[in-house]
């Protein structure tokens, strides 16, 4: 059985893609200062902050991708879309708050 079709209200894949792709590219040039321009050595912690960003930008990649097809206008596969945006603001906060904590030294590995 095909599930039901629902179009989305004027204006809501269009504001998704708005935020989607601003969070790209914070990721985007938070990943570049903290790889190439931050001052101090690679930890363990570090590099676990690096790959949560890394993470978090392809699931932006996905989320972005998926919200620029067609058949994200029907309602279940728009609420597919949300989540794998929701998955990559979440690695994204915490590659940030572990790369925070890194800059500040708090883990002194």
């Amino acid at each position: 059985m095909e599930a039901r079709k629902v179009p989305l209200p004027v204006g809501y894949r269009q504001g998704v893609i708005s935020a989607i792709t601003v969070l790209l590219g914070f990721s985007l040039l938070f990943l570049r200062y903290w790889n190439f321009e931050a001052d101090g050595g690679w930890t363990t912690i570090s590099i676990l902050a690096t790959l949560l960003l890394a993470l978090a930008i392809v699931l932006q990649l996905v989320a972005l991708w998926r919200s620029l097809l067609p058949r994200d206008d029907d309602e279940p596969v728009y609420q597919v879309t949300l989540r794998w945006f929701l998955a990559s603001i979440i690695a994204l906060l915490a590659g940030v708050l572990l790369a925070g904590l890194t800059a500040s030294h708090v883990f002194n590995l």
